[in-house]
């Protein structure tokens, strides 16, 4: 059985890790290579870097930081926020990045996946999808889960992974950094309509939160940042709570 990854997320500005609520009221929390080093030391799966604002000049920035962190981290990196070209995809390759995270680009020209999967292999081309429940639904949102799209999530992800996308970045906005748990509902909805990995994002507050979303919403990997940021838990009590509930890790 495939083990199921704790993959810590960095959502980096300025040169400096920030973290907020509902893709807002942001604070600083550190500096990334420190921060990604430290989470690796204690047992992180992988480390996402995500430029949140996405201009040219904080993206050369994040790709900076990336090279930096690439020197010295082990597990895979991933790297997402303002990817709008296949150019972009390989100058974060070229940084060290193992993994490139594509969002609101896809939705303008889904025809970006396709192209980076043929270029440089699905296994790293990663389709970031926000989330936010509609009715009976959840809708896609994009620039920074401000921008509401008429796509259904469930649907947009099978399109995703259709054009060549090797795993699903699945955010619910509603539950990002209030830290009630994951939801279910959604990641479950994804992660049994692709046959690709699914990687829950927004709303893990405890251990058992996550210990949930990989078991009950069939999840692959989760997302955690804020907790960790700020000393709620670590890496190595998500694990051994993982373990605990008979969840296959990878050893830290």
């Amino acid at each position: 059985m495939l083990t199921r990854r704790v993959v810590v997320c960095l959502d980096v500005k300025g040169g400096r890790v920030v973290k907020g609520t509902q893709f807002v009221q942001l604070r600083d929390v550190g500096d990334p290579v420190e921060l990604a080093t430290r989470y690796e030391q204690e047992g992180a799966d992988e480390v996402v870097f995500l430029d949140i604002s996405a201009s040219a000049e904080e993206r050369g920035t994040l790709l900076e930081v990336a090279r930096r962190t690439a020197e010295c981290l082990f597990v895979p990196l991933t790297i997402g926020g303002g990817v709008r070209t296949v150019d972009d995809v390989g100058r974060a390759l070229r940084s060290g990045a193992d993994k490139v995270s594509i969002n609101s680009a896809s939705v303008v020209r889904p025809e970006i996946l396709t192209e980076a999967a043929e270029r440089f292999g699905s296994q790293c081309v990663v389709a970031s999808i926000d989330a936010k429940r509609d009715g009976d639904r959840w809708r896609v949102y994009v620039k920074g889960g401000r921008e509401p799209t008429p796509l259904d999530a469930v649907e947009w992800a099978v399109e995703c992974v259709r054009r060549g996308a090797g795993e699903v970045l699945l955010t619910s906005i509603d539950r990002d950094g209030a830290r009630t748990g994951y939801d279910l509902a959604l990641t479950r909805a994804v992660a049994d309509a692709v046959a690709v990995p699914v990687v829950a994002s927004g709303g893990a507050g405890t251990a058992a939160h996550v210990c949930d979303v990989l078991s009950s919403a069939h999840a692959d990997a989760a997302l955690l940042a804020g907790i960790l940021h700020d000393g709620v838990t670590t890496v190595h009590a998500v694990k051994d709570a993982m373990r605990a509930a008979s969840l296959p890790v990878r050893a830290a």
